[in-house]
């Protein structure tokens, strides 16, 4: 597999882009805003798209990047793979009529360029040479994180998480985690903060990350803009024999 990462940031600046995850040339894991680079021929050959939950910084440019390969969808509609609240949130709030034009119903009710999925919590779905498996993770709102795995490589993504019982056995479930892209999006001075946003800080992943039986790459990402430095400082000191990096866009891992 070759994973390609558009976007990783917690927000938005000079050359900071959101969460979006090419693997291969046709899955898609996430549509923030980091899905923008992409060519116009690079996006018309994605034919999957996989959701982690419904917020902006996650799903901003899915309706952009669907207008642009439009005519392609017309033909071949792209699958959106998410859980159900997602799609409802999707359904109601994005392609609505206001925000953007509903393209479940476009270019007709009939045919539209879209064909949500839905995703259930542990289910496994095949794609062409590879199988995408959902684990639910502890959101502000439902939410999962993804395990591809392909050609005997596994490559783990914990979308946006706080502490959790239910990633980790999850991922101790497969013989070995190749790589783990995994949030820790707030310095350990604003745990509180992370905790009613749903998210990790440095000491929170810590504690969790010692579930884990495997020793995989383990990359940080979402991290707040501006809190980049602190967030894996605080990482490393408290997990010193672990090969902990940070995650940024342009980085290309092959499994």
């Amino acid at each position: 597999m070759r994973v390609r990462i558009l976007g990783c940031s917690g927000g938005i600046g000079a050359g900071l882009r959101t969460t979006s995850i090419l693997i291969d040339d046709d899955l898609l894991i996430d549509a923030g805003t980091g899905v923008g680079d992409l060519t116009v021929d690079q996006l018309k050959r994605i034919r999957h798209v996989f959701l982690t939950h419904a917020h902006l910084d996650h799903t901003a440019g899915l309706p952009l990047f669907i207008d642009t390969a439009f005519s392609t969808f017309t033909d071949h509609p792209i699958t959106i793979h998410a859980l159900d609240d997602t799609i409802a949130a999707l359904r109601a709030h994005m392609f609505n009529g206001i925000m953007w034009p509903d393209f479940t119903a476009l270019p007709s009710r009939g045919r539209p360029v879209i064909d949500f999925a839905s995703v259930e919590v542990g289910e496994s779905i095949a794609v062409p040479g590879r199988h995408v498996h959902a684990i639910e993770v502890n959101h502000s709102v439902p939410a999962v994180g993804y395990c591809v795995q392909g050609d005997g490589k596994v490559l783990a993504f914990s979308g946006d998480t706080a502490g959790n019982e239910t990633l980790w056995p999850a991922l101790n479930a497969y013989p070995n985690i190749d790589a783990l892209l995994i949030e820790v999006s707030f310095p350990n001075r604003q745990a509180d903060l992370a905790r009613h946003a749903g998210h990790y800080c440095p000491q929170t992943f810590a504690d969790d990350i010692r579930k884990l039986r495997h020793r995989p790459d383990i990359w940080l990402t979402a991290m707040k803009p501006g809190e980049e430095k602190t967030i894996l400082k605080e990482v490393r000191a408290a997990l010193p024999r672990m090969p902990i990096r940070r995650l940024a866009r342009g980085v290309e891992i092959r499994l």
